[in-house]
């Protein structure tokens, strides 16, 4: 078994929904309240229940099905299907209205750009833009929030690398999706069944034993930003990654925040410093009801240390964003 099969049997009353392929998410806020995003809208599903009894127990056996475990003494379940998809879940007493469930499906049709601009997350001559980026190796960071499409966008910019190029993707899940020829794939591992983690940091410090051309790394969370500043700054040009912001200048702001947790004791400054040195490019995507969107493309000068400012190049900014 390799997909939904293994955890159809334990979610019957929601089975139709999770077979749906116009549904991307399927939320479960506790027995009888059922809530899906499709086509970019999120709605409750009227006429559906399942119980909290029959909820305990379909989370339960799903957790052991995926070896994994959920309980009172561990009552978080984040875990994934063979096939990428994310099946989340926390049980009482942390979810206060019942058990929580949470299955967001992995997309396995490959994207290109023409979807996106059909679709009007940006337009032809940005696309270009964004294009010239990656084949001129400049180091790309795209930020966005949750659901914004940041891995779609990724994968599509990931695919205008050169095919003699050789590619490292590391990745916590599995989801970014290349074909080039030379390509390695290399997934973080969380400590599970007796096993001990093995980090993105871990997996980046690691990843020039290994001849990268090219390193895609699918979202800069923690430590591991000091890890790729290093990498940066040592010649790895062309490398593309992610990162949770509500703005293109706060995703630099939280790159730099991630570095400070990584235990090396630098000056804020020279960080931020280091960080104009080598980061070139931010893509911003947001999300409106119905519609993903590219906000903002900022450049990255420079760095002045006495003012503590960054000074940007703005490629592009939405109607809506411009002051």
């Amino acid at each position: 078994m390799n997909g939904f099969e293994m955890i159809l049997p334990f979610l019957k009353p929601i089975e139709h929904l999770i077979l749906d392929d116009s549904i991307s998410e399927v939320m479960v806020n506790g027995p009888d309240r059922v809530f899906i995003e499709k086509q970019g809208f999120l709605q409750q599903v009227q006429g559906v229940s399942i119980g909290e009894k029959s909820l305990m127990v379909a989370v339960k056996n799903i957790a052991r099905r995926l070896g994994d475990d959920i309980s009172e003494s561990k009552p978080i379940l984040d875990s994934r299907l063979p096939d990428g998809s994310r099946v989340a879940a926390i049980i009482p007493p942390c979810s206060l209205g019942g058990v929580t469930l949470t299955i967001r499906k992995f997309n396995t049709r490959h994207f290109e750009m023409e979807d996106l601009i059909r679709a009007g997350t940006l337009d032809r001559p940005l696309a270009n833009h964004l294009e010239d980026y990656v084949l001129a190796r400049k180091n790309i960071l795209i930020s966005g929030g949750t659901g914004t499409g940041k891995t779609t966008l990724l994968s599509i910019l990931g695919k205008f690398i050169p095919q003699d190029d050789r590619v490292l993707v590391i990745e916590d899940t599995a989801e970014i999706q290349l074909s080039q020829e030379n390509l390695v794939r290399f997934e973080a591992r969380r400590e599970q069944n007796g096993l001990p983690a093995v980090a993105i940091r871990d997996l980046l410090k690691a990843a020039l034993r290994h001849r990268p051309d090219r390193i895609v790394l699918g979202e800069v969370r923690g430590g591991e930003a000091f890890d790729l500043l290093q990498l940066l700054n040592t010649g790895h040009s062309g490398t593309l990654c992610t990162i949770h912001a509500n703005s293109a200048q706060q995703g630099v702001a939280r790159f730099t925040s991630c570095v400070l947790q990584s235990g090396v004791e630098l000056p804020y400054r020279a960080i931020k410093t280091n960080i104009a040195d080598s980061l070139n490019v931010v893509v911003h995507v947001e999300r409106r009801p119905g519609r993903r969107y590219i906000s903002e493309v900022l450049l990255v000068n420079s760095y002045d240390a006495d003012a503590d400012l960054f000074d940007y190049g703005a490629v592009f900014l939405a109607k809506q964003d411009r002051p």
